[in-house]
């Protein structure tokens, strides 16, 4: 998955890899699922006492015809006929009522677990650094949080009752039949670990095989949303059909891995079927045996196979659900990939809270790479000033959004300090340091709503006046009332109604709403035509009046009033100054000055950066 692109740069690997949690286990999976749910015990002893009772009707009837066998027919009692068809009637509609019941309340109590399970995984991602989401794609992001989920929504509204009830019935039964007649029911039960063993052997390749039509479920997630947000590259190459193949391979993978899963349970179910039928044969051959010798009547041994059925259903039954059952294993294996995952960059336990920054900014000796093998930077020391504007300059990887990755703790150095006013950002809690971190950069990301919405965002309960005050100071204002709706105008996904001089301005506004001490501008207006970057300079004096900011820029037009530029190129400094003074040391500056303006003098003064005379005070 690509990380927030409104201030990433082109490294995509995490310093460290991720730890690999230990696979979830099925009663582990059941424990997590009770430690949501408990708190719901009246709703959960309720629906086990339906449970009970339903198990304990599934005997009447069997009873009540072994009675009219063995009594009522014999000794033609006509009399008593209504009341066996009274009882068979009485029992249907009570076992149809606690049946009723106990769905209910398991299903109430499964959905409580999946609705805080897949609540607690959103929360868990979203508190991931960012070199998760480095290592991990949107669309397999999104499936574990839905398909995933969704296999464990299937197992507790349903499969967790036909469990719990099928077990409660099977023991129950089997107690009663031993009871009835040991010796045959001994016969029956000498086919069950047969059956243990085969529900072990199948569970664990249908575990795998289901685990499998997950992942290919999460490629295709993968592509749709690459493809879906990628829309406008694709049709400006016209590349829709060759998408469409990509996509049909992968849908392919998908229908492949269903049909090996499909193909594992077939072979699975009419193997238990069979093993039924043979203790089915095993009863009506003893049984009758004993029925002709006398030591059983017609009435126990019809009631006997009744109970032979009920015995049997359970198994019958579990052996459907151990296809759901396997399914939310896997699922749940990849959701404990997640929740067993700890952000690398973290609150340290005695971290403590920024309520004011001055910000100086230092970097101390620092070392730092993406992949371990491949530095960004190396020993560096680096210091931004308070109240001053810093400026790096410097080709395409030469690390000058690194240095941002670091200052808003989205990495942590491998080596040397990084810090705030003297205070290491290891010393300080996450969200303190973020609040008082502004970024403004290149590629904007907005929100899918309005354009208060996104605004806002800077600074949640925020009021009217304050989103209009900020909209002003940005010159967004006069735009945004143009619109119909004004400030709710709809600006759709990632902002694709508005031009990019707009949509600049309102992540600008954004930034003065929040009012932060530090303002990060990554490559803020290298994208914008003239006339857009002088309304979007405009703004940004508002911005940066009174503020520590850090500025990375292509343009140099845009950092010439900037009090201090460092030139940065792998990793190193080369020189520093101010623009006056790095155009007269004839290093490296004035080379790049000089291929960007061939035609003007080196040391005109420009004044794009000059704050204005109305101020947007802090």
């Amino acid at each position: 998955m690509n990380p927030n692109p409104g201030f990433m740069g082109n490294n995509r690997m995490s310093p460290l890899p991720a730890k690999r949690p230990a696979r979830g286990s099925i009663w582990s999976m059941y424990k997590r699922m009770f430690l949501h749910v408990r708190a719901q015990w009246l709703l959960m002893a309720t629906a086990f006492f339906c449970i009970i009772a339903v198990s304990l009707l599934e005997f009447a009837i069997p009873r009540l015809t072994q009675l009219t066998i063995d009594d009522i027919i014999p000794n033609q009692r006509y009399g008593s006929l209504i009341w066996i068809a009274l009882g068979v009637l009485g029992t249907a509609l009570l076992l149809g009522l606690f049946n009723y019941l106990s769905s209910l309340l398991m299903a109430s109590v499964g959905q409580r677990a999946v609705y805080d399970i897949r609540g607690e995984l959103y929360r868990h991602i979203q508190r991931m650094d960012i070199g998760f989401f480095d290592r991990n794609r949107t669309g397999d992001l999104m499936s574990r949080v839905t398909n995933d989920v969704n296999m464990l929504q299937q197992l507790v509204s349903s499969g967790m009752m036909s469990i719990v009830t099928d077990w409660f019935t099977f023991i129950a039964v089997a107690a009663y039949m031993l009871w009835i007649n040991w010796q045959l029911t001994l016969i029956v039960l000498a086919t069950f670990p047969l059956m243990l063993i085969t529900t072990q052997f199948f569970g664990k390749r249908m575990r795998a095989a289901f685990k499998k039509v997950q992942e290919t479920v999460a490629e295709v997630s993968n592509h749709l949303q690459d493809t879906l947000s990628s829309i406008r590259l694709i049709k400006s190459f016209s590349n829709e059909d060759f998408e469409a193949e990509r996509f049909a391979l992968r849908s392919e993978s998908n229908m492949k891995a269903n049909l090996h899963a499909v193909k594992t349970r077939a072979v699975f179910e009419p193997f238990i079927d069979l093993l039924l039928f043979t203790g089915l044969a095993a009863v009506l051959l003893f049984g009758a045996r004993f029925t002709m010798d006398g030591s059983m009547t017609i009435g126990t041994i019809v009631a006997f196979m009744a109970y032979l059925r009920l015995l049997q259903n359970p198994i019958r039954r579990f052996s459907r659900t151990i296809n759901t059952i396997q399914q939310s294993a896997a699922a749940y294996e990849r959701i404990v990939d997640i929740l067993g995952t700890e952000p690398q960059v973290a609150d340290a336990p005695d971290a403590i809270e920024l309520t004011h920054a001055e910000g100086r900014v230092a970097f101390d000796n620092v070392s730092f790479a993406y992949h371990n093998d491949v530095p960004v930077l190396t020993n560096f020391d680096f210091e931004i000033a308070p109240g001053k504007i810093t400026a790096i300059v410097g080709s395409s990887g030469a690390g000058k959004s690194t240095i941002t990755h670091l200052m808003t703790r989205f990495y942590d150095p491998q080596e040397g300090t990084v810090s705030l006013d003297g205070i290491s950002l290891k010393r300080l809690k996450l969200a303190s340091l973020r609040s008082h971190l502004g970024i403004v950069s290149q590629d904007i990301v907005l929100l899918n709503g309005t354009i208060r919405e996104n605004i806002v965002y800077g600074k949640h309960g925020a009021s009217d006046e304050e989103v209009e005050a900020a909209a002003r100071a940005a010159s967004a204002h006069d735009f945004i009332m143009s619109f119909p709706q004004g400030y709710d105008s709809q600006i759709g996904e990632r902002g694709v109604k508005l031009s990019g001089g707009q949509k600049q301005r309102i992540s600008i506004a954004r930034a003065i709403l929040k009012n932060p001490a530090i303002i990060i501008l990554d490559e803020a207006t290298s994208s914008l035509d003239t006339e857009s970057e002088k309304s979007i300079q405009d703004a940004l004096a508002h911005l940066l009046e009174g503020r520590t900011c850090l500025v990375i820029a292509h343009r140099l037009s845009t950092i010439q009033q900037a009090d201090t530029i460092y030139v940065l190129d792998k990793g190193v400094i080369l020189e520093s100054g101010t623009h006056a003074e790095l155009i007269a040391g004839q290093g490296k500056y004035k080379q790049l000055y000089e291929l960007q303006f061939p035609q003007k003098e080196a040391a005109a003064p420009v004044a794009e950066l000059e704050p204005p005379k109305k101020q947007f005070t802090r």
